[in-house]
């Protein structure tokens, strides 16, 4: 059977850093094994769903990544559409997309080409790509001349309008819509920047009937939401919330009645994410622990008294710890006490005697207790002096 195989991806982010660790080597090695996916599986369009890059200026090496990979894709025998997601620079990433659709990278990162498709051609006849870039609600109502559409419902309703109108003067043509967005139904990360404008950021799905596949684009986890209409997720963990997630991409057969088969196929991970808990000491020293040494790690310390120097020394043992927070045993972090809640009806010698106490896991004794009624007293002199 003859299919347009086309590989779906999204939110590469190129240029992110984990918690302050460049990412770029572990980027580059996933889209090295896309270009390869897409020699193995034949694949004959590789459609990004935005979010190429992680700022709206990147960096040059983040370009030069990007075009690394692209290059690479296209060698391998794919076509590219790409439309920009809510990080990436649409002007930036649009700029001399006519010349580059020549070279088989087509970027539709416009208002004005949402109803304007890619055709991609077999023998059962053509397939149209429709790129529906990141659409800002305020902005994009005025530019679609619908003033009247509220929030991110009302502009995409609009973008798909003119997706369907177009669609209906092209009998017989099979259609893939690519779009950034958060559909009702799709789970969160942690690592998504927030598109809510006036406290509404999701969209039905209902506002994509009427193609045979949707590539969405901006939420970080590969998921389902319908046969035809699913998130790829990001190629790369970029927050621990997604330690769990087996990152991934799908890989979308259309024949000639439209969409013929789904498959999903997992992506290696070039770095491992992970969490560790406990006492430093027993961090630093217990053997089992050394299966986590080339992993990124979160760790928590529950030392009584915050260790000095903690971060130093566990990056001594785990090279990739890039997060640390103390929350010692039977704390005040572990109560997670209110400010206010802790204050409230105290005075000022005993918030300070409750303040070192938390800090060292000890009282002060009488010479220090002393000396913190002098600095009080100061305090207020100096208080007073100013009204």
């Amino acid at each position: 059977m003859v299919v347009v195989r086309v590989l779906h991806t999204s939110d590469w982010h190129l240029g992110r850093t984990f918690h302050g660790a460049d990412l770029l080597t572990e980027q580059e090695a996933l889209l090295t094994h896309i270009a390869g996916l897409v020699e193995r599986e034949a694949v004959d369009v590789v459609v990004v769903a935005g979010d190429i890059y992680d700022r709206a200026v990147p960096s040059a090496e983040a370009v030069r990544v990007a075009t690394a990979a692209l290059a690479g894709i296209r060698r391998a025998g794919a076509e590219l559409v790409i439309t920009p997601g809510n990080h990436d620079s649409a002007a930036r990433l649009g700029a001399f997309a006519d010349f580059a659709a020549a070279g088989g990278l087509h970027m539709r990162a416009t208002v004005r080409g949402i109803a304007d498709p890619v055709l991609i051609e077999d023998e059962h006849g053509p397939v149209a790509f429709y790129g529906l870039p990141y659409l800002e609600p305020e902005p994009s109502r005025h530019a679609l001349g619908v003033p009247e559409a509220r929030g991110h419902t009302g502009v995409l309703s609009e973008a798909m309008r003119r997706v369907r109108t177009d669609l209906a003067g092209r009998a017989g043509t099979r259609s893939v819509v690519l779009a950034h967005a958060f559909v009702t139904g799709g789970a969160a990360s942690e690592s998504e920047r927030t598109i809510a404008v006036g406290g509404v950021e999701q969209v039905p799905g209902s506002v994509f009937d009427g193609v045979d596949y949707v590539a969405l684009g901006h939420l970080h986890g590969p998921q389902t939401l319908a046969e035809h209409l699913r998130y790829s997720g990001s190629p790369l963990a970029y927050s621990f919330s997604e330690a769990r997630q087996r990152k991934s991409v799908w890989l979308v057969d259309l024949d000639a009645a439209g969409l013929a088969a789904v498959r999903r196929h997992e992506l290696p991970v070039p770095r491992p994410l992970a969490t560790l808990a406990g006492e430093l000491a027993a961090l630093l020293a217990d053997p089992d622990h050394e299966q986590w040494r080339e992993h990124f790690l979160s760790v928590t310390i529950t030392d009584r008294v915050r260790p000095v120097d903690a971060m130093r020394r566990l990056r001594e043992r785990f090279p990739y710890a890039v997060h640390m927070d103390w929350h010692p045993e039977g704390g005040v972090a572990d109560a997670e006490l209110k400010y206010a809640d802790a204050v409230r009806g105290r005075s000022d010698i005993e918030i300070a005697r409750s303040f070192l106490d938390d800090c060292r896991g000890a009282p002060p004794n009488e010479r220090e207790e002393r000396l913190v009624h002098l600095a009080l007293e100061a305090a207020n002199r100096a208080a007073v002096a100013k009204l």
